[in-house]
């Protein structure tokens, strides 16, 4: 009898360590879920980071297949090879870049606006694609002439002809309020820019410090699964990104020859726009395409068609060619499953999640894989 009571005091409290145990882990999971949830572009902006370490340690391993230096060496060789190049295309293109993008960007308002006008004819509501801030148009009469009078009403000028106090002072508060607009953006896009950049030569600059450190948060017992993840992860990772780049090269300069080729104005910058969209895969062709399309039919229906052609063509080099070559060995991810989960994290996080949900999905895959095999090496040994 007092074993029996011993046998089930036991198994109560092992029950209850269970549930304690299993508890905690539900909150702390719960924990780690609004954390990510609130400080997502934080963590994406790290992610960032990372990857462009990743791509940096790459290109240097690559290099040290040709070149037999240090690694800090070889380091500093890629990065002076890759700043070289940016300053020489700014140097030698950057007034053609600057004209052609305004250029483009006059080109894609113009049509936006000639959409819109053909929209309207046919009874099509096109208030979604007004990206002006016209608050004064399309009011009511009523409403107009209540809003005109009691916005003159402030500003009526001075006996002198000049504008009074409140006009000056309303004015002056719109111009500050949008000059601190534009600071703050700049300062959040160049500091951005800068944390990425840091983080990606520091991780670059010592990649096994950082994979120790890594490994040293893994609990003992799981350390060596922990060091395989992270080494296929980051072997992955190296190799997807290597055949990025030559995938968004190639799509760079046979969309600019082809556009320069058919004629379309601001060939360049367009061919540009769709070599850094191709690290979007699917949905950043779609968009590169939709780009070069309607900058076309400025140049006319032949022109617009001619573009279309090429674009459908570089699609099919890039989803039919360059990605079986290049990225099979790299990645294999079902298309119709990389779109979905872009779609859910472009829909959740905006623009980080799209750009980055590749490299996140392949971060999982590895995961996945390594699981899978782990429960069938088991069962085979049975």
């Amino acid at each position: 009898m007092t074993d029996s009571a011993d046998n089930r005091l036991q198994a109560r409290n092992d029950m209850a360590w269970a549930i304690a145990v299993g508890g905690i882990g539900a909150v702390l999971f719960a924990a780690l879920l609004m954390f990510s949830w609130h400080f997502a572009a934080t963590l994406f902006l790290l992610f960032a980071g990372m990857l462009l370490g990743v791509g940096l340690n790459a290109m240097t391993t690559l290099l040290g297949r040709l070149i037999k230096l240090p690694h800090a060496l070889r380091l500093t060789l890629v990065c002076l090879g890759l700043a070289g190049a940016l300053s020489g295309i700014v140097f030698l293109g950057g007034t053609t870049i600057a004209q052609q993008a305004t250029v483009l960007s006059n080109t894609i308002k113009s049509q936006l606006g000639s959409v819109k006008e053909f929209l309207e004819q046919h009874g099509v509501d096109t208030n979604y694609l007004d990206f002006t801030n016209a608050a004064g148009e399309a009011k009511p009469e009523g409403t107009g002439a209540a809003t005109t009078t009691t916005a003159t009403t402030p500003a009526t000028p001075s006996p002198h002809g000049l504008p009074g106090a409140g006009a000056l002072a309303s004015s002056g508060g719109a111009i500050i309020s949008q000059t601190l607009k534009v600071l703050l953006g700049t300062v959040s896009v160049v500091g951005n820019f800068f944390i990425v950049l840091f983080l990606g030569l520091a991780f670059a600059a010592q990649p096994s410090i950082y994979r120790a450190g890594l490994l040293f948060i893994a609990p003992a017992k799981y350390r060596t699964q922990a060091t395989i993840i992270v080494d296929r992860i980051g072997d992955t990772l190296e190799r997807w990104l290597i055949a990025q780049m030559i995938t968004m090269a190639a799509v760079f300069l046979v969309t600019w020859i082809g556009l320069a080729i058919i004629g379309i104005p601001s060939s360049f910058i367009l061919g540009i726009q769709a070599g850094l969209l191709a690290f979007i895969p699917t949905v950043g062709a779609i968009l590169g395409g939709l780009i070069v399309v309607m900058a076309s039919l400025a140049t006319g229906w032949i022109a617009a068609l001619s573009a279309f052609i090429l674009f459908l063509g570089v699609h099919a080099l890039e989803s039919y060619v360059l990605t079986p070559i290049i990225q099979r060995q790299a990645l294999d991810i079902p298309p119709a499953t990389l779109f979905a989960f872009q779609i859910l994290l472009g829909v959740v996080f905006g623009i980080w999640g799209l750009a980055l949900a590749l490299p996140l999905m392949a971060i999982a895959k590895v995961m996945i894989d390594h699981f899978k095999t782990e429960d069938k090496a088991p069962a085979h040994a049975a």
